[in-house]
C-alpha cells in the first residue's frame, strides 16, 4: 500500500508520467459504502486519505500510468466523515439546532439585494440563537426549578428520591436519608438554603453548555478548519467578484471555509448559555433581596450583576448581528481575543451568581415554582416575530427574483423543458411549487423553534411527572411549557390526516402507472403482480415531490396550537386541563372537554418522553449496530452539507472536508497527467461533485466531465436551497464544465432529472433508464430483474456507454504531462 501511495503521490505532484490517463473519481451518495462495493473487486488499496476520508483503486490499477481499455477507477470514501463514529448518533438530539441551521442556507435567489441578504442571515442567526437559550432555559427548568426548587424543598418528594436527601433540612429524619447525608457531610442542612440548592444544581446546565462548547470546538478543528484549494484564477475571482457572483455562490474561495464565522459564533452561542445559566439562577435570589427591608448590601450586589449580565449579553448579540462570513475571500483571520474572553467572560458572571445565589439568607423558603413563565413566554413571542419578520424579507426577495427573472425563463413551462424522449410519467404531471414560493426559509425556522419548544416542555412535563409520583404534591413546570407539549397529540392527528391523503393519492397514481407500464411493454406476456410492483415503485418515488405540502400543513399546523398554546397559558395561567375544567364549570358543560384536555396533556408529555428515549436509544444502538449507524449517517448527510453559517452546536458540515479533498485532487492530477478525467457522482456524491467541480479554476473545470446519477441536484436542492443551486447557478456550471449528463429512473424517490435547457450544448439530461431492466424474462435476463430505484445505476448497460461518450466529448488537445527530469 505505502509503495501505491508513493506512486500515486508522484503522479499527483506532477512527477513521472509517461502517457495520458483516463479517470473516473467516483464518489457515493448517502449512507456511505464500502470500496470494494464502489469499485466492484474485493482487492482494494488506499492510494490517498486517512481513515476518515480516503481515495481507494483496485490493486491492479494502483500504479496504473499508461493507456489501458477503459479509465482507471478511483473510488472517494467519505462516509466516515458523517456516520463513522458511532457517538455522533447522539447528535440527534440536538436536532433543532441542525433544522434552523438548514433555514439559512433556504433563502430565495435575488441579485443585487445584498442588503435584504444580509438581512435574512440575520433573521436565522438571531432565531438560531434563541434555540440555545430555549435548550438551556429548559436544562434550567428541569434541574433549578423542578429539582431543587420545588422537588428538594418538599419532603415528601424528598424522601422519593433519597439523592435528595442532603437537601431537605426534614428529609434527616429518616434513618436511611440520615444515614445518606451523615455520609455526604451535610446533615447540618447547609446545602438546605433555596440559594444553595439551587446554586449546586446550576452545574447540570452549566455542564451541558459546556459540552456543547467542547462538541463544537471539537469538530471545528475536524472540518472548518481544512483548507480549500485557492489557485490563480480563484484570487482574481477573490479581488472581483464580478456581477454574476450571486448565481455562483458555491465557486467563491471562502464557500467552504467558515473557520472564523463558526469560532465567533461558539463564542457568542457559549457565552449566552452561560449567562442564561446565570439569570435563571440570580433570579430567584434577587427578587428575594429587592423586598422591603432586604439586605441592602445583596440588594446591591443584584443590581451590579443585573447590568453585567445585560452587558455581556448585548456583547454577545452583537457578535452574532455582526456579518463574519466572507465567501468571497479565504479568511484566514481568528478573533482570538474575543473567541477566548467572552466565554471566560461569562463564566466569571456565572461564578459571580453562583457566589450571589449561594449567599446565606435565613428565612428564605422554596414555595410554588419558580417564575419561568414569563421567560418562556416572551421567548416564545420572539421567536415568532423573528419567523414573521424572516417570512416577509423572504418574500421579499422572492418577488425580486422573480422580477429580474428572463422573459424566456418565465414563459418556459413543463412541457418546454421535458428531456428529449421522456414521456408524461407520474414525476411530471405532479410537479410541486419551488420552494413554497421563498416561504421554505420562514417554515422550517418556524418548525425549529417548534421542535425546540415541544422538546422542552415534554422533557420538562416527563420529569415533573417522574419526581412527583402522586401528581399533587409538585406545581409542575411553566404552564407554557405544559401548553406546549398537550400540542403534540392535536399535531400528530393533522399529520396522520396528511398521511391519509397521501396514502389515497399515491393508490390512484399506482393505478394511473398501471396502464402507462402495460403500454410500455407491447407484445410482451402480462404479469399483473410484475405490473402492480413497478407502477406502485414510480407511485411511492412521487411522494418526494410532496415535500411542499407536507412543509405546508406542518407548518400552517405548527402556527396555528403554537399561537394558540400561547394564548392558554398567558390567559388562564393554568394547565390545559385545569383550564378546561374552569371552562366546563364556567358554562356548565359536559366532562368531554377536560378529558380531551387531560388526555392530550398527559399523551404529550409521555409521547416527547419517548422520543427522546427512542433518539438515545437509536444512539447507543449505532455503537454495536453497523446498518444503525448508516441509517443515522443518512440523516447526517441530507442534513450536514450545508456549513455552519447560523448554529455553532449543529452537526459539523462534513462538505468542508470532502469538497477540498475532491478538488485538491482533480487539479493537481490534471495538472500533473494531462490525461481526461470522469467526475462520477450518485446521489449525495453527485451534490458533492458538482460543489467541488464549482471550486475548480475555469481552466482546469473546462477539462472536466460531469456524470451524474439518481442526483437531488435539481428535485431537492434546487427547489429548496434555490440560491446556490437554482437554474442560474446549474445552468452556469453547465456552461463552465466541458460536459455534462445525467441519468435517472422514474423509479428513484431522490434522483431525477436536472431539467437545463440545452442554449446549443448537448442535453445534460438523457432519456429515463428502464427499470427493470426487463419486464419479464428474457434471453439476456433469464431471470426476474430487480427493481433497482436508486441504487445500482452502474449496473445499466447505458452507464458505461454514456462515460464512454463523455469520454470522446472531452477536448482532445490537452497539455501534454511533464516529463520525468533527467538523471
Amino acid at each position: 500500500m505505502e509503495r501505491a501511495q508513493e506512486r500515486l503521490g508522484e503522479q499527483g505532484t506532477g512527477g513521472y508520467a509517461p502517457g495520458p490517463v483516463d479517470l473516473e473519481l467516483l464518489v457515493h451518495g448517502v449512507g456511505g459504502t464500502t470500496p470494494e462495493e464502489m469499485l466492484g473487486d474485493p482487492r482494494t488499496v488506499r492510494v490517498a486519505g486517512d481513515d476518515t476520508a480516503a481515495l481507494f483503486r483496485r490493486a491492479e490499477d494502483a500504479s496504473e500510468t499508461g493507456p489501458r481499455g477503459g479509465p482507471v477507477q478511483e473510488a472517494y470514501v467519505w462516509c466516515n466523515l458523517t456516520s463513522g463514529d458511532a457517538g455522533r448518533a447522539l447528535w440527534l438530539v440536538l436536532l433543532p439546532f441542525m433544522v434552523v441551521n438548514l433555514a439559512h442556507w433556504m433563502r430565495p435567489a435575488a441579485p443585487a439585494r445584498p442588503r435584504t441578504v444580509r438581512l435574512y442571515g440575520l433573521l436565522v442567526r438571531l432565531a438560531a440563537l434563541s434555540l440555545t437559550v430555549l435548550l438551556v432555559a429548559a436544562a434550567c427548568e428541569v434541574a433549578l426549578d423542578l429539582v431543587a426548587w420545588q422537588c428538594a424543598g418538599v419532603r415528601t418528594c424528598a424522601q422519593r428520591h433519597f439523592w435528595l436527601a442532603f437537601l431537605t433540612p426534614d428529609a434527616a429524619e429518616g434513618s436511611g436519608v440520615r444515614r445518606w447525608a451523615e455520609l455526604l457531610g451535610t446533615s447540618g442542612g447547609w446545602w438546605a438554603q433555596p440559594g444553595r440548592r439551587l446554586a449546586l444544581a446550576a452545574v447540570v446546565p452549566g455542564a451541558l453548555v459546556l459540552l456543547l462548547w467542547y462538541l463544537s470546538h471539537r469538530t471545528w478543528s475536524a472540518y472548518e478548519s481544512h483548507r480549500p484549494l485557492v489557485q490563480e484564477a480563484d484570487r482574481d475571482h477573490e479581488a472581483d467578484p464580478g456581477p454574476d457572483a450571486e448565481d455562483s455562490a458555491l465557486a467563491r474561495p471562502g464557500f467552504w471555509y467558515g473557520r472564523r464565522l463558526v469560532a465567533r459564533l461558539r463564542a457568542a452561542h457559549t457565552a449566552v448559555g452561560l449567562l442564561t445559566v446565570a439569570a435563571a439562577l440570580a433570579t430567584p435570589a434577587a427578587r428575594f433581596d429587592h423586598r422591603p427591608g432586604g439586605p441592602a448590601a445583596l440588594d446591591a450586589l443584584s443590581w451590579l450583576l443585573t447590568v453585567l449580565l445585560l452587558a455581556v449579553a448585548g456583547t454577545a448579540v452583537a457578535v452574532v448581528c455582526r456579518r463574519g462570513r466572507d465567501e468571497h475571500r479565504l479568511d484566514r483571520e481568528l478573533d482570538r481575543r474575543l473567541v477566548r474572553l467572552l466565554p471566560l467572560g461569562a463564566l466569571g458572571l456565572l461564578l459571580l451568581a453562583v457566589l450571589y445565589t449561594g449567599w446565606s439568607r435565613p428565612g428564605w423558603r422554596s414555595v410554588g415554582r419558580l417564575p419561568a413563565d414569563p421567560a418562556f413566554g416572551g421567548l416564545m413571542l420572539a421567536q415568532g416575530a423573528l419567523v414573521v419578520v424572516l417570512g416577509a424579507v423572504a418574500w421579499g426577495l422572492y418577488r425580486r427574483g422573480a422580477d429580474h427573472r428572463a422573459p424566456a425563463e418565465e414563459r418556459r413551462g413543463v412541457e418546454e423543458r421535458r428531456v428529449p424522449g421522456e414521456e408524461d410519467s407520474a414525476s411530471d404531471s405532479h410537479r410541486p411549487p419551488t420552494g413554497m414560493h421563498g416561504l421554505g426559509g420562514p417554515a422550517t425556522t418556524l418548525l425549529a423553534c417548534a421542535l425546540g419548544g415541544v422538546m422542552s416542555g415534554g422533557v420538562a412535563q416527563r420529569v415533573a411527572d417522574w419526581l412527583d409520583g402522586t401528581g399533587a404534591t409538585l406545581p409542575g413546570p411553566p404552564v407554557l411549557l405544559t401548553w406546549q407539549a398537550s400540542m403534540i397529540p392535536p399535531l400528530l392527528a393533522v399529520l396522520l390526516a396528511l398521511a391519509v391523503r397521501l396514502a389515497v393519492g399515491t393508490v390512484r397514481l399506482a393505478r394511473t402507472e398501471r396502464d402507462r407500464v402495460r403500454r410500455e411493454h407491447p407484445g410482451e406476456p402480462e404479469d399483473p403482480s410484475r405490473t402492480r410492483a413497478i407502477a406502485h415503485t414510480r407511485a411511492m418515488a412521487v411522494l418526494t415531490d410532496r415535500a411542499p405540502l407536507v412543509l405546508v400543513v406542518l407548518s400552517a399546523a405548527t402556527l396555528v396550537l403554537g399561537g394558540g398554546a400561547l394564548a392558554g397559558g398567558l390567559v388562564s395561567g393554568k394547565t390545559p386541563d385545569g383550564a378546561a375544567r374552569g371552562a366546563a364549570d364556567a358554562v356548565d358543560a359536559v366532562d368531554a372537554v377536560r378529558i380531551v384536555a387531560e388526555v392530550s396533556q398527559g399523551l404529550g408529555s409521555w409521547l416527547v418522553g419517548l422520543g427522546f428515549l427512542l433518539f438515545v436509544t437509536w444512539g447507543r444502538r449505532a455503537y454495536k449496530d453497523r446498518g444503525a449507524r448508516r441509517t443515522v449517517g443518512i440523516l447526517w448527510d441530507v442534513g450536514t452539507f450545508w456549513p455552519r453559517a447560523a448554529h455553532p452546536f449543529a452537526p459539523p458540515c462534513y462538505a468542508e472536508r470532502a469538497v477540498p479533498d475532491l478538488t485538491w485532487r482533480m487539479a493537481t492530477w490534471t495538472e500533473a497527467t494531462g490525461g481526461r478525467l470522469v467526475l462520477s457522482g450518485h446521489s449525495q456524491g453527485s451534490v458533492l461533485a458538482a460543489a467541488a467541480a464549482w471550486q475548480l479554476s475555469p481552466s482546469t473545470r473546462a477539462r472536466i466531465a460531469l456524470l451524474t446519477y439518481g442526483s437531488p441536484l435539481e428535485r431537492l436542492y434546487g427547489r429548496w436551497f434555490p440560491a446556490h443551486f437554482g437554474p442560474a447557478a446549474l445552468a452556469g456550471l453547465h456552461r463552465d464544465i466541458a460536459c455534462w449528463n445525467n441519468l435517472y429512473r422514474r423509479t428513484d424517490p431522490i434522483g431525477g432529472p436536472v431539467r437545463l435547457p440545452a442554449d446549443g450544448h448537448p442535453p445534460v439530461d438523457q432519456p429515463p433508464l428502464r427499470d427493470p431492466l426487463a419486464y419479464g424474462r428474457t434471453p439476456e435476463h433469464p431471470l426476474p430483474g430487480p427493481i433497482l430505484g436508486h441504487s445500482d445505476y452502474q449496473a445499466d448497460p447505458v452507464f458505461a456507454r454514456v462515460r464512454a461518450h463523455l469520454l470522446t466529448r472531452l477536448h482532445p488537445e490537452l497539455p501534454a504531462p511533464r516529463e520525468e527530469p533527467p538523471g
